[in-house]
């Protein structure tokens, strides 16, 4: 194996490991020399080879970035198939939350059993950019917590998978915000649950934040659901300026 094999082999362990997340830059080349102790030019072949294998991506005048293993449809698009369902059949809201709830629910039983020092702090920004975000209008941030989760699972799969659905997700977490956060018994309740969550990530208790991540998502089920049963009309998609800023905002990561 040549050097740059070598060096590619390792980037792609980090990657895989979950060092470096689907869209978070990648070091520059004087950091990787420093950190792995080789030439530049043997850098830049080691990045060549990535990128030609659609590892990584290079935005010109930005650096290179981690692709996603699985590629992201742009679901904002009308004529995508999954909007179009989500948009004409109530049962599709349902259908992603009972996937966020068994996926969610072991990206924070993995998260609780291998969240490092970095996990730990990007969690507690994500947790307290939630609690300082008024939840009525806290989708993003409710959204970034549980990805700061997902991404300290260390499940590059489990990742990747996630990262290429994160926009339908997003719209999930939209529903939510949208129809439970302006009922006060319910805003509670759901601060309730992530402080849990993060707490028992935070504690290293793996079974105890498996239930309850999957409690939380299988509440924010129930709950819409029971509530277009009893006749109230669910918003499911956002009002075009908030769509518009939520696809910004997307764009943006």
């Amino acid at each position: 194996m040549s050097i740059a094999r070598e060096i590619s082999y390792k980037l792609e362990h980090l990657i895989l490991d979950g060092g470096l997340a689907p869209g978070q830059k990648m070091p520059s080349e004087r950091q990787l020399v420093k950190r792995l102790g080789v030439s530049r030019s043997v850098i830049r072949e080691a990045l060549h080879e990535l990128q030609a294998r659609g590892v990584i991506e290079t935005r010109h005048g930005k650096g290179s970035f981690v692709a996603s293993i699985v590629p992201e449809s742009n679901v904002w698009d009308a004529d995508n198939p999954l909007m179009y369902l989500y948009h004409g059949h109530s049962r599709t809201l349902y259908d992603l939350l009972e996937v966020r709830e068994q996926l969610e629910g072991q990206a924070a039983f993995l998260a609780a059993q291998r969240a490092n020092n970095l996990d730990r702090h990007r969690l507690t920004k994500a947790f307290r950019a939630l609690e300082d975000t008024d939840p009525l209008s806290n989708a993003r941030p409710d959204h970034g917590f549980h990805l700061a989760i997902v991404e300290a699972s260390h499940n590059p799969i489990l990742v990747h998978i996630l990262n290429g659905l994160k926009n339908m997700m997003l719209l999930t977490v939209q529903a939510s915000v949208s129809n439970l956060n302006p009922r006060e018994d319910m805003r509670r309740k759901i601060m309730r649950q992530h402080r849990q969550l993060y707490e028992a990530i935070m504690a290293s208790k793996p079974d105890q934040a498996r239930k309850i991540a999957m409690a939380h998502v299988c509440f924010v089920r129930k709950t819409m659901k029971d509530m277009e049963k009893e006749g109230d009309e669910l918003l499911r998609i956002p009002a075009p300026d908030d769509l518009q800023e939520l696809l910004n905002a997307t764009s943006d990561d």
